[in-house]
């Protein structure tokens, strides 16, 4: 699996040049006016793993398959959103189908490009988006909880939770807490989940800089994150013009303009990484003549889940999963070194797959 990540914020941000960037497209509009992306441009992009390309030198794969990560472009976000200003109400339906949200703040001084609030302010800009979500969120637990009352009086078990549910988040939203700051009970997730109330997402803060703050940061970027920390939420700092410009580039010039402004990597890196961590995710791999292939599960996910990643009929009829540690993979030189090594293991249904393990599934349909 992969997942979906909403990459939103106010109009001049730099969300359409990122996403433009991330995806190697010029499928999103970056013009200088409020709302140039009408439609939420959707484009996925391979996850970058060098212990893939490893993989496949010494199995001797003919293809090498990364894992991809979807980057959602939404419409941008204007005060009063809420109640459908701008492209509000297409803005809170789309953004309802992502994982995880994306706030690009504009942590950078340019006269050329104009700021809808007249302003360079991050932490302003966040808590207004912040709080359209929430009126959007609070609006829709009103409206929910009203149209529970005939289950409730019926005494529908689903019903009392959902109405419980909603009232836990009623209340943190009435105190301009969004519904993440909520204490869900394990047993209770899968009914929060379906609620799919907008800031109950886990959030990733990523601070747009100018080009000579891409390795450091600027004081801009510094109160975000400390606005984050404060938070117990992630955030990233990205140059989306340097981003823009290595994605026109070939990947030994990329190297070297990387080199140049003291980065040792793209800014995409780095996203995915906050992005993976943010949602709890991993990745295993598939390794042989024919392909190498990586795949991406949350943590804690079990052997036979992660056989059904690859098809629905793994799952159904696992037997094991013979697996060997990434490490001793690469340092036996395979799996054929690696077996004789006693290095490959087989792990049974309540075998928990670590990051990184190499696996080959045993199942019977």
């Amino acid at each position: 699996m992969g997942f979906r990540m909403g990459i939103v914020g106010l109009p001049n941000v730099g969300k359409s040049t990122l996403f433009n960037a991330l995806t190697r497209t010029a499928a999103a509009q970056a013009a200088n006016f409020p709302c140039c992306t009408i439609e939420p441009n959707v484009g996925e992009v391979a996850v970058p793993d060098a212990r893939l390309d490893r993989l496949a030198a010494i199995a001797g794969s003919a293809q090498v398959i990364p894992t991809r990560m979807t980057f959602v472009d939404i419409a941008g976000l204007v005060r009063g959103a809420s109640k459908g200003e701008g492209l509000g109400n297409q803005f809170l339906a789309n953004i309802r189908e992502v994982d995880a949200i994306a706030h690009v703040l504009r942590c950078f001084e340019d006269d050329d490009i104009t700021h809808v609030e007249g302003r360079v302010d991050p932490i302003a800009d966040a808590q207004t988006i912040e709080t359209e979500l929430m009126l959007a969120d609070l609006d829709s637990v009103e409206r929910r909880r009203a149209g529970l009352s005939r289950k409730l009086r019926g005494g529908e078990r689903e019903a009392v939770t959902q109405d419980r549910l909603l009232a836990a988040a009623e209340e943190a939203l009435a105190s301009g807490r969004p519904a993440r700051t909520v204490t869900v009970a394990e047993e209770d997730m899968r009914s929060w989940r379906l609620l799919q109330l907008i800031t109950a997402k886990p959030v990733l803060y990523v601070c747009n800089v100018e080009e000579s703050a891409a390795a450091t940061g600027n004081a801009q970027s510094e109160r975000v994150a400390e606005m984050a920390a404060g938070e117990g939420a992630a955030h990233v700092v990205i140059s989306a013009a340097i981003e823009e410009e290595i994605a026109q580039l070939a990947p030994e010039e990329a190297a070297e303009f990387l080199e140049s402004l003291a980065l040792t990597e793209p800014g995409l890196d780095r996203l995915i990484r906050a992005g993976y961590a943010l949602l709890g995710l991993q990745t295993y791999f598939t390794a042989g003549p024919k392909e190498a292939r990586a795949w991406t599960i949350p943590q804690g996910t079990l052997a036979p889940q992660a056989a059904g990643v690859i098809h629905g009929d793994f799952e159904r009829g696992f037997i094991r999963a013979e697996t060997i540690a990434y490490d001793d993979y690469v340092a036996l030189g395979g799996e054929a070194k690696a077996r004789e090594a006693g290095k490959l293991r087989a792990e049974g249904k309540s075998y928990v797959v670590q990051d990184g393990d190499v696996l080959h599934f045993l199942f019977n349909t």
